[in-house]
């Protein structure tokens, strides 16, 4: 399973690497750390699943996933962000999000949906 980070969080990013590499089967194949480079990165890689940021300079992860939800062969999108509102959390489903999840509690739960995405448990929103 190929992954892509999308995150203007040099510590988020490296964090979520870590938990990455504990993974067999989960290969890391980009980072970005704005929303214009996500951009360019899930089109040139085409992952299988793009952890992506709410807030970033450059295009957000909002911008982001309005592009992915018109793509039909489009990666499954983990939100991971420091803005888990409701209102963040609706807007992100409605455009197409997989999952949204806090960065400040919910890091983990990112290996355990890719644990799950790689043996098709996971199908549903969460």
């Amino acid at each position: 399973m190929k992954v892509l980070i999308v995150d203007d969080s040099p510590i988020v990013r490296e964090r979520l690497v870590d938990l990455l590499s504990e993974l067999t089967g989960v290969e890391l194949v980009g980072q970005a750390e704005d929303g214009m480079q996500g951009f360019e990165q899930v089109v040139k890689l085409k992952p299988d699943v793009a952890i992506v940021d709410v807030r970033m300079p450059r295009r957000t992860g909002l911008d982001l996933l309005r592009y992915v939800s018109k793509n039909p062969d489009a990666p499954r999108v983990i939100i991971l962000t420091n803005y888990p509102t409701p209102e963040n959390r609706e807007k992100c489903f409605d455009l197409g999000a997989d999952f949204f999840f806090d960065k400040s509690s919910e890091i983990e739960k990112v290996v355990d949906v890719l644990k799950d995405l790689q043996q098709g448990l996971r199908t549903l929103r969460h």
